[in-house]
């Protein structure tokens, strides 16, 4: 990949996207092209197909999608099969059709088994059934990461490149408590009791779950460091940040970047999730590559862009 590459960012207004835009234009890229979903339809085939090869894209970027954390899977979890099927087809049989040379996909940390031995190995996958409460949007990632595979073993390419990145935070994050992911969520709802000067926050489960974060800007790092550095894969790279947290932790720590005084109530009757998820990057930190954003820094870099935008509610689809 040269200054001079054209790369196609699909996802831009979302939280992964728009770093990876950010990072491209502050690298001196300029030939980034990030259509909004009026320019392109995701979901029309005839669409995308049209899009690639009248763009003609060297590299794609494939941050588009739907998300959600445990009440998006446990309520709406085939809208999240179906969305992000339908926009995984699109995208790699079009970047096949269009002679693309290397497209990025992002799988998540929710495909390793639930009883997986941490830190988890990439080739832990599909040795176990995914943690049940995010079960929809563990198997939409997993179909997505072996087409990627299956297509580069079978025609002996190294077109797709599948990363997955641990609980991703950041800047365009969706904050919608209904959708988002545990800590954007956290973030939106202590700064909205400090707001309204509640007494106290309740939160789901017992907070003891451990959980490793990772910065928006980093895990964009890492996807283009790999794209100009990394050999090809037989298997998904993981990218992590190489700690983690209890959910009682991030909670505190949130409650005091967002200046909240009153109290935590935890409600035990309300599912934890996976127990633990700490990812083994040491593939990814072997080839030269590691994060540098801390766990504080990056939750204060969201809360501001937070607070300079006030919300607006993003909505759990970044396609």
């Amino acid at each position: 990949m040269t200054k001079n590459s054209r790369i196609l960012v699909l996802g831009a207004s979302g939280m992964i996207g728009s770093a990876c835009v950010r990072w491209l234009k502050l690298h001196g890229y300029d030939k980034i092209e990030s259509p909004s979903r009026s320019e392109l339809d995701l979901f029309s085939m005839e669409n995308v197909r049209h899009y690639f090869h009248s763009h003609s894209p060297e590299f794609i970027i494939l941050a588009a999608g739907r998300v959600g954390g445990i009440i998006e899977n446990s309520t709406r979890g085939f809208d999240l099969l179906r969305d992000n099927l339908i926009i995984q087809q699109n995208v790699i049989l079009s970047a096949i059709q269009s002679g693309v040379e290397k497209c990025v996909y992002f799988g998540s940390s929710c495909m390793y088994p639930r009883q997986a031995e941490q830190p988890m190995k990439e080739d832990f996958l599909l040795t176990g059934k995914p943690e049940e409460t995010s079960l929809p949007y563990a198997i939409s990632k997993l179909s997505g990461v072996h087409m990627c595979l299956s297509y580069n073993k079978q025609f002996g390419k190294s077109l797709f490149l599948p990363v997955i990145p641990n609980s991703t935070y950041g800047p365009q994050d969706d904050f919608d408590p209904k959708t988002a992911h545990v800590l954007s969520s956290l973030l939106f709802r202590f700064h909205h009791a400090r707001k309204t000067n509640a007494s106290e926050v309740t939160l789901w489960g017992s907070g003891n779950p451990r959980r490793e974060f990772i910065f928006s800007e980093d895990v964009a790092s890492a996807v283009f460091y790999l794209l100009e550095n990394a050999p090809a894969t037989d298997m998904p790279l993981n990218i992590g940040s190489g700690k983690d947290y209890s959910i009682r932790e991030l909670a505190e720590a949130i409650k005091d970047i967002t200046g909240f005084r009153g109290s935590i109530k935890w409600d035990t009757s309300k599912p934890d999730g996976a127990p633990r998820k700490l990812l083994d990057s040491s593939r990814i930190n072997a080839l030269g590559w590691k994060p540098v954003t801390s766990l504080k820094n990056g939750i204060q870099k969201t809360y501001d862009w937070f607070l300079e935008n006030e919300l607006p509610i993003q909505k759990g689809s970044s396609s």
